[in-house]
């Protein structure tokens, strides 16, 4: 099997967006309040009202698009791949 230039650029994508969710979601504070938050219910502070504005939400974010990034990608190569023989 032959291996094109977007056999490589498809790799190359699926490969540096994984390094950025792994990077990204290390970057994130975890969750912490776990089951004794659900039983006791979570205290809404300010900083909960305005999470959106928050570094940890912008991370969320930007996670949440590489994901994005990533899945498509690998929906691209696999069509592409099965397409190509």
């Amino acid at each position: 099997m032959e291996f094109l230039w977007y056999h490589y650029l498809l790799g190359a994508v699926l490969i540096i967006s994984s390094i950025f969710i792994v990077i990204l979601v290390m970057l994130q504070q975890s969750q912490q309040q776990g089951l004794s938050g659900a039983i006791a219910g979570g205290s809404d502070s300010f900083f909960d009202k305005n999470k959106g504005r928050t570094k940890e939400a912008k991370l969320a974010n930007i996670t949440k698009i590489f994901a994005i990034v990533f899945f498509i990608t690998a929906l691209v190569a696999v069509l592409v791949f099965a397409l190509v023989k």
